[in-house]
């Protein structure tokens, strides 16, 4: 299935950027660390490091996607 080809999918056309993002603005990294406890959100936290590891594992972005959409369905 390619990206063109998901019109239900909630991420469609939101990259991993945009969600981290979205997240540190909305909870603070403090606050995301305490909902998602791996490192590179409690322990000297930035983007670019976020996403190098959310890139490489599947489970932690899997998590991450997961707050971003209850985030925006309240």
């Amino acid at each position: 299935m390619t990206e063109t080809s998901q019109p239900k999918n909630p991420l469609h056309g939101i990259t991993l950027e945009m969600i981290v993002t979205q997240l540190v603005s909305q909870y603070g990294w403090e606050e995301l660390g305490k909902r998602i406890p791996i490192k590179c959100f409690t322990n000297d936290p930035s983007i670019k490091s976020s996403l190098k590891f959310l890139r490489q594992t599947a489970w932690a972005r899997k998590k991450v996607e997961e707050l971003y959409l209850q985030s925006v369905s309240k």
